[in-house]
């Protein structure tokens, strides 16, 4: 056969075939559209919500663990003869209770950042409009506000046990206010640093134990050297060692600003002048956890 037969016969046969396709004709969402979508999802799934039912099991547990405490002590309280106030400082709960807090997000973020680098799916959220900016401040801001629900819910429990016992409503709405200062910036700085550990490796196991070694182990060492420095004799170190553990930051800003009682040995914490450092460092390293993010995912190839 010709090369001109062969030509005319491929004409013949070739066809158009039309397999349903259709172009889309609706408006378009935007950034700000997947931003929230992006921060809803990462939310529900730091409860396992939408997720699978053992996903659920660790973190209802723990956020049971934070209410039912606090109501154990609202009931404390109630029924402590001539008792006037709670049993526990508002600001002092989420203190008390930070090995709870720092195993929520050891196990939730790296669910909320390491599989995206484990399954290689980045590269599709910033083929869409999102940028960068976006898919950081989206897993931030969700991460913090999951961390909020469950150190701030125990606080309201205490909250409403305190008015229903007929405690002093102007005395615990102040009190309130400032636990909620100090949870609300506790989850700021725990969501920026867990989320900066959990993203340097896509590997979960090791982003958990990255996040625990820096937020609970920390606590436990910074603690010991403190007792020692003030058994020693040297109780001007101990303002000064709270600065490098995160939980300690949370307890120095809130007794210098907050009117808390300090967690340091003793009951002393720092004043006016040192609790101003303590902000400093906290803010610093909230702005700092933004910026490493944001360098890890500009080294994530498209």
């Amino acid at each position: 056969m010709s090369t001109e037969t062969k030509a005319g016969a491929g004409r013949d046969t070739s066809r158009i075939h039309n397999i349903g396709y259709r172009s889309y004709d609706g408006r378009r969402l935007g950034r700000a559209y997947a931003r929230r979508s992006l921060y809803s999802q990462t939310l529900r799934g730091s409860f396992g919500l939408g997720r699978s039912a053992k996903s659920k099991v660790l973190p209802m547990l723990l956020f049971g663990v934070m209410a039912l405490v606090a109501a154990i002590l609202v009931a404390v309280s109630m029924a402590a003869p001539d008792s006037t106030k709670l049993v526990i400082k508002y600001t002092s709960y989420a203190i008390y209770l930070q090995a709870v807090i720092g195993l929520f997000i050891a196990a939730q973020a790296p669910q909320a950042v390491s599989r995206d680098l484990r399954f290689k799916s980045v590269p599709l959220y910033f083929s869409r409009p999102i940028e960068r900016a976006d898919y950081v401040v989206a897993k931030l801001a969700a991460m913090a506000t999951a961390l909020l629900i469950l150190t701030g819910a125990p606080l309201l429990i205490l909250y409403v046990g305190s008015l229903l016992a007929k405690f002093d409503f102007v005395d615990q709405t102040k009190w309130f206010g400032q636990g909620l200062v100090s949870v609300a910036l506790l989850s700021v700085l725990f969501a920026g640093l867990g989320l900066v550990m959990a993203a340097l490796t896509p590997r979960r196991g090791f982003g958990v134990a990255a996040v625990i070694a820096v937020l609970t182990i920390s606590y436990g060492a910074v603690s010991t050297v403190q007792a020692i420095a003030w058994e020693t004799g040297s109780p001007g170190a101990v303002e000064w060692l709270g600065l490098f553990s995160p939980i300690t930051l949370i307890d120095g800003v809130q007794t210098a600003f907050l009117g808390a009682t300090s967690a340091f040995p003793g009951g002393e914490g720092p004043g006016a002048g040192t609790g101003v450092v303590y902000l400093f460092v906290v803010l610093a390293l909230v702005a700092g956890s933004y910026a490493v993010l944001m360098r890890r995912y500009r080294r994530v190839g498209l």
